[in-house]
């Protein structure tokens, strides 16, 4: 984490919670804590909320105005073109602030990328080894029922030579499937 981010850690009582925090309208957040007012035997129930910010956050636009459009060579008044410099320096101290944004927004995309592309080839490869698996399974039991099949023939063949030998037609006949 870089050094210039501001962290901030708020815990949030939850919308099912009936437990209300009182704070005195004009003091701020620093100089007074907060106070929870106590309603008897009720659940408290909190919600965390982390956020990540700039420890400088970037000025708010300014709104446009004729006098901020114009080529700095024209003719104005000396307190003009501070302004207009001035104007120009935060407009291209927003215009950075934005451009590392994007940056790092897009340095945080392409990980979640990588990091998708990497989960994807790890299941491609463990449904490749689950399916040559399944396919060796598969071998070993048609080879089974192939195992099977010669020795349901070989009786039979066994059978009937035993019927062979039975002289009886009668005792040939409960024997003959």
């Amino acid at each position: 984490m870089e050094q210039g981010d501001q962290r901030e850690l708020q815990l949030l009582p939850s919308p099912s919670s009936t437990c209300f925090t009182s704070r005195t309208a004009g003091t701020s957040r620093k100089s007074r804590p907060m106070v929870d007012t106590y309603d008897g035997p009720s659940s408290l129930d909190l919600q965390l909320s982390i956020s990540l910010r700039p420890f400088r956050p970037p000025p708010p636009p300014l709104p446009p105005s004729p006098s901020r459009f114009r080529h700095p060579r024209t003719t104005l008044p000396d307190h003009h073109h501070g302004h207009m410099k001035l104007d120009f320096s935060s407009s291209i101290e927003v215009l950075k602030w934005q451009a590392a944004e994007q940056i790092r927004l897009a340095a945080v995309e392409k990980a979640y990328a990588e990091r998708i592309k990497e989960l994807t080839r790890r299941e491609m490869e463990m449904a490749q080894s689950d399916f040559a698996r399944a396919r060796q399974m598969w071998e070993r039991a048609r080879q089974e029922v192939e195992k099977a099949e010669r020795m349901k023939e070989r009786a039979a063949r066994h059978i009937d030579s035993t019927c062979m030998e039975i002289t009886c037609q009668i005792c040939r006949q409960r024997f003959r499937p």
